[in-house]
């Protein structure tokens, strides 16, 4: 029992995923002080056992590891939550699609631990150009450039640590937001290890003291900014679907006239012929390379002139990160609850404020049909939501645009 916990326990720092599964009668959100020291040693033997072998075997073997998990009996909840958030974001794919692309998800997320493990030691300073492909990033070089802050941010697709690690290996030294792992020792190792070239961890407990001093020394924020920002966060269309967004990013943006970079790094894949691209045979994974560019890139004279420049801010980098998803659905986590939490008027069993259609339809880019389908998907949530709890009454304390 103590072994078999000590594997899931490792696995979930390695994957840097929650764990959503438990050993039967042991739960390991915290692990016992007595069990500490041998967790932390767990992790380092298995990832230098994932290390010893070439890297092309061991991602390819992690591709089949996430495939079998992705199939079992114990992922069955996840992959029906990955599969429904796929229907979502690309309603016009068949039921198999969306399935087969869920299980995408779950090989990406094994090759992606697989490469966390190989990254420190492959993207040094003499090696990195020859993994790396930044030419597309010419923009982004010259906002990090210039003389205001800037703020990058990706979501849970490619690699965000690659991302980082890219950065700072160019000069920037990246700052990124994160939640300190729940095991002391492996947290050190990790801040360790990201920090050796040059990417900062900074916990997201302490960052409100910390930002000022990290901005005004002229350093690069990084956000991984995709996740369910709870009840209280601006809700704003991600695929066309209200989802609860993180204000702090538009309130540091705004405070400190920044510039927005919404970036990804895409794992450089060998083609895959058209006859296999629904099936499970692919060509073998070829090593660690990357393509790394930016979704979007924006300022203070981009969000001046809306009349809500947090709503602005907020829904610009969600569309940012859809369009990322977009461009590689098989290299995004789709097992987050992206739209877990949802707004104070579908709680309240109420359409959708004029207020909030106002400020969706100043979006430059949104279309009438964008906005039926928001509707539609407004209607359907709210159905949805009072099936679920059908004696709840959500009180209203303050006015509905200071959460909108």
């Amino acid at each position: 029992m103590v072994v078999r916990a000590l594997w899931l326990v490792s696995l979930r720092y390695l994957l840097h995923c929650p764990l959503s599964f438990t050993v039967p009668s042991i739960k390991f959100n915290k692990l016992p002080t007595l069990l500490t020291t041998p967790a932390y040693y767990a992790i380092r033997s298995l990832a230098a056992a994932a290390a010893a072998p070439d890297l092309p075997r061991m991602l390819s073997l992690a591709r089949r590891a996430g495939h079998a998990l992705g199939s079992s009996r114990i992922s069955r909840s996840k992959l029906a939550r990955a599969t429904e958030n796929i229907a979502v974001a690309f309603p016009d794919w068949s039921p198999d699609q969306q399935r087969h692309y869920a299980l995408l998800a779950y090989e990406h997320l094994f090759m992606l631990a697989v490469e966390m493990i190989y990254t420190p030691r492959l993207l040094s300073h003499e090696g990195w150009a020859g993994r790396v492909d930044l030419s597309k990033l010419e923009s982004t070089v010259r906002s990090a450039l210039a003389s205001r802050p800037v703020i990058f941010i990706c979501g849970h697709c490619g690699n965000w640590e690659m991302a980082g690690y890219s950065l700072a290996l160019l000069g920037f030294p990246l700052h990124a937001l994160y939640r300190p792992l729940d095991l002391k020792p492996a947290d050190e190792w990790v801040r360790d290890v990201r920090s050796r070239r040059g990417l900062v961890l900074v916990d997201k407990f302490g960052a409100a003291k910390q930002l000022p001093s990290i901005v005004n020394a002229g350093a690069p924020l990084g956000f991984v900014a995709d996740q369910n920002a709870g009840d209280r966060g601006i809700f704003v269309p991600f695929f066309n679907r209200f989802a609860s967004t993180y204000k702090a990013i538009g309130l540091t943006a705004t405070r400190y006239n920044a510039t927005i970079v919404v970036g990804l790094a895409l794992r450089k894949s060998p083609p895959i012929p058209s006859s296999l691209l629904h099936t499970n045979l692919r060509p073998e994974p070829e090593g660690l390379t990357y393509e790394i560019q930016a979704a979007d890139v924006f300022g203070p004279e981009d969000w001046s002139t809306h009349p809500d420049p947090l709503f602005y801010i907020a829904a610009r980098y969600r569309r940012a990160i859809e369009l990322s998803v977009r461009l590689a659905p098989e290299q995004n986590l789709w097992m987050h609850r992206f739209w877990k939490s949802r707004p104070r008027w579908e709680r309240q069993n109420k359409p959708i404020p004029d207020s909030i259609l106002e400020k969706v339809r100043a979006l430059p880019w949104t279309t009438d049909h964008d906005l039926y389908q928001l509707q539609e998907h407004t209607k359907r949530d709210t159905a949805a939501y009072h099936a679920s709890n059908p004696s709840s009454h959500t009180p209203d304390p303050e006015p509905e645009e200071a959460l909108a």
